[in-house]
């Protein structure tokens, strides 16, 4: 799938959103240490993907596909994610990284959808990709596409910089899940068009042990992500 420069844009880590403050669980993987090298970074991220990573992927194409109803709607789908998001942690991560990702956005991309989701002051993060991609000019299944791969390329960034791992090593390793990242957009964005009106019924699978780093992690003497 080819996408359009606006989009790359919005993929892009450099885009001023806040996102090189989050590790996406890897920081205190790392602490607890199931994460100790380029294998084991490997599996976090293949991991992540295929649970968080696929429910936010499905959140952003609902949201692509919602940029143009109604504001109500979007409250409905903020508390799908919140459903989807049991460690409070994580909500407050999510709804920071939300709120700067709109502010960028909004500054970046003028659209409706986001001047409503600015209505729910600090929205889900997925949610705010998809009405930003809607604006952008791109559909639901490019919406996928950028969550999926931000949910993997912000903790590899994240696991170079905490264990000093080769650069090379793990972008190598970014190119082995290029086809399971694809996968994820596309389940993705078939989920979220199954039964458009009805939020309630995209995937909430869960990664229990993610939501104990997330909340270890809060109460940490040092860090160097927020989360």
């Amino acid at each position: 799938m080819t996408l359009p420069a606006h989009l790359l844009l919005l993929a892009d880590s450099r885009l001023p959103a806040g996102g090189h403050a989050h590790s996406g669980g890897v920081e205190p993987a790392v602490t607890a240490g199931a994460v100790r090298d380029v294998a084991g970074l490997a599996d976090f991220l293949r991991g992540r993907l295929g649970t968080s990573g696929l429910v936010s992927a499905a959140l952003a194409a609902a949201a692509c596909a919602h940029a143009a109803g109604p504001a109500w709607e979007w409250a409905r789908l903020d508390a799908e994610a919140d459903a989807r998001t049991p460690s409070p942690a994580q909500r407050k991560a999510s709804r920071a990284q939300g709120r700067s990702l709109l502010r960028a956005a909004r500054g970046t991309w003028p659209h409706p959808a986001l001047d409503d989701l600015a209505g729910l002051r600090a929205p889900h993060q997925p949610l705010v990709q998809g009405a930003a991609t809607a604006a952008a000019g791109g559909t639901p299944h490019q919406a996928a596409a950028v969550s999926a791969y931000g949910s993997v390329t912000g903790p590899a960034s994240a696991g170079v910089r905490l264990l000093g791992l080769d650069p090379l090593a793990v972008h190598r390793v970014l190119a082995g899940l290029a086809p399971a990242i694809d996968a994820v957009a596309i389940e993705a964005t078939r989920e979220a068009a199954r039964e458009p009106a009805d939020p309630a019924g995209l995937p909430a699978l869960s990664a229990p042990l993610l939501d104990l780093y997330a909340e270890l992690h809060v109460g940490a003497d040092l860090r160097l992500f927020e989360s």
